[in-house]
């Protein structure tokens, strides 16, 4: 029998107003149901917003050393679980192990991180203005906190979105993806078992346009944190933009590798699958393009499409499997029809380019991993999202040229660059247009070997918790009641006291 699953608020499991649900799947194996979800609305929605509203004041008043030290709870209790966590992870994302790991790995990183942030106090002093007050900033929370998570990452994502914003003395509504709801589900549960106050954190399951939208638009939401595709992004930020409300927007990108003359082959190689293929390519901003010198383009085309053909394929728990399965069927046809309109426009198949449906794989959503050669950056297809494991190979005559293509096809996220040579790193350094550049080494985590750390986009350390904060500017004057007493210290200059007053703790009588 399928476990049934209800929303949590207030610390309780509660059914939603209506009836309807929709299921969980395992994406490696269709047949196999994770779970059946309420399929949430506007009344739930309002219920979980009201519980949190309440919470709001009392929990921005909880001291920021104690939030943080329930946070670091919540850390203890995640490391003893992360098997656990790494078996959902896998089972409901089609990921492979290494990328679980991975994922739960930084997970933990980040809410300590997150702790460690919001226990630092405002930074400057209250210095004191020509006019003899104090004028200073201070770091208050938004209020409720909208969260609306990705599949992607069902782990690190919910918790680069949820605990800054605890942290930062903001309760949440999180309202998670629906592919894979269980893992942002057990989060929530173990956050709350580390002692945060049931009201502060909510959980309403359901889609987009009956649960997300209403989260939304919710007047006595503050900010909304969305996680997702750019097409929904945009109307997000239109539905806020409309009532004057912040958003905060993570909505992946164009990341691609670029691999020079010089460049160390099987380093290369290794770094273009591991960049491009990682969770069967649906990762925030897979490095799905290549653009290859020309001087090595026969060699590198021939390589890759080898090791490409190598990759194991199958359920993320088997061992020595490379590539999961796609998240979903809607996903898997988006897949191959990015293939077709590829080959319509001039590229060539080298590899790939099927679903499989053979065998176990028919029980999956399985795309052979694809690579296409002779690409241009006129092609939608260099310019477009892949969807899933397709390598895109263009050819560029220098660095110039390379760093020009990827500003034409929009790579506006990350940017690997192999070479031996550190003038030419320095170049992409200093030239690319993209908010993160990694040299000689892979993009994000993969599952192909070893790799630099996921980036963050304004997630880490206070640009994270800040976020979920404001600044609110003080003036202070002092008023009838402060009186000017000698302060020997200060030779003779005066310091203000309130009435009633004096150092030492002592009462000043009044004149």
């Amino acid at each position: 029998m399928t476990d049934r699953f209800k929303n949590l608020i207030d610390g309780k499991q509660v059914d939603a107003v209506g009836s309807g649900v929709f299921h969980d799947i395992n994406p490696a194996n269709r047949t196999e149901l994770i779970g059946a979800f309420p399929r949430s609305d506007y009344r739930d929605v309002d219920r979980s917003v009201e519980v949190a509203r309440a919470a709001q004041l009392v929990w921005r008043d909880v001291p920021s050393s104690e939030r943080a030290s329930l946070l670091l709870r919540a850390a203890d209790l995640l490391r003893t679980r992360q098997e656990a966590f790494v078996d959902l992870i896998v089972r409901e994302t089609g990921k492979v192990q290494v990328e679980a790991r991975a994922e739960v790995r930084d997970a933990l990183e980040a809410v300590a991180d997150y702790a460690g942030e919001g226990m630092r106090p405002d930074p400057g002093g209250p210095p004191r203005d020509a006019r003899e007050r104090l004028a200073f900033g201070m770091r208050v929370p938004v209020g409720v906190v909208a969260v609306i998570a990705s599949w992607c990452h069902p782990l690190g994502g919910v918790v680069h979105q949820v605990l800054p914003a605890l942290a930062a003395g903001c309760p949440v509504v999180l309202k998670p993806a629906e592919d894979s709801p269980l893992v942002a589900t057990r989060l929530a549960d173990l956050v709350l078992e580390a002692g945060i106050p049931s009201a502060v954190l909510g959980v309403v399951h359901g889609t987009g346009e009956e649960a997300g939208a209403p989260l939304v638009r919710h007047p006595d939401v503050a900010l909304v944190s969305f996680s997702g595709s750019s097409a929904v992004g945009r109307e997000v930020a239109i539905a806020c933009a409309a009532e004057h409300k912040p958003v905060r927007l993570d909505l992946g990108g164009r990341s691609a590798t670029i691999v020079l003359d010089d460049a160390d082959m099987d380093l290369a190689l290794e770094g273009a699958v591991s960049g491009g293929m990682a969770t069967s390519g649906q990762r925030r901003a897979p490095a799905t393009r290549i653009l290859v010198h020309q001087k090595i383009v026969l060699e590198f085309t021939e390589r890759i499409a080898a090791r490409v053909q190598s990759l194991q394929i199958g359920d993320g728990r088997s061992p020595g499997v490379d590539l999961g399965p796609l998240i979903n069927d809607g996903r898997l046809k988006g897949t191959h029809a990015f293939t077709r309109l590829a080959l319509k426009e001039g590229a060539k198949l080298l590899c790939g380019g099927e679903v499989l449906r053979e065998g176990e794989y028919r029980k999956g959503f399985f795309y052979a991993p694809t690579v296409l050669a002779e690409g241009s950056a006129t092609m939608r297809a260099a310019r477009e999202p892949a969807c899933g494991p397709t390598l895109v190979l263009l050819t560029m005559r220098g660095m110039e040229e390379g760093l020009e293509i990827a500003e034409r096809i929009r790579i506006g996220v990350s940017l690997a660059v192999y070479t031996q040579r550190l003038d030419r790193a320095c170049r992409a350094i200093d030239r690319a247009a993209v908010r993160a550049v990694t040299v000689n080494a892979p993009i994000g985590t993969g599952g192909f070997g070893p790799a630099v750390p996921w980036y963050r986009e304004g997630e880490s350390g206070g640009a994270g918790l800040g976020a979920y904060a404001e600044w609110r500017s003080v003036s202070l004057r002092p008023g009838r009641g402060w009186r000017r007493i000698p302060s020997p210290s200060a030779g003779g200059a005066s310091t203000e006291l309130p009435v009633g007053s004096a150092p030492g703790g002592q009462e000043r009588p009044r004149s």
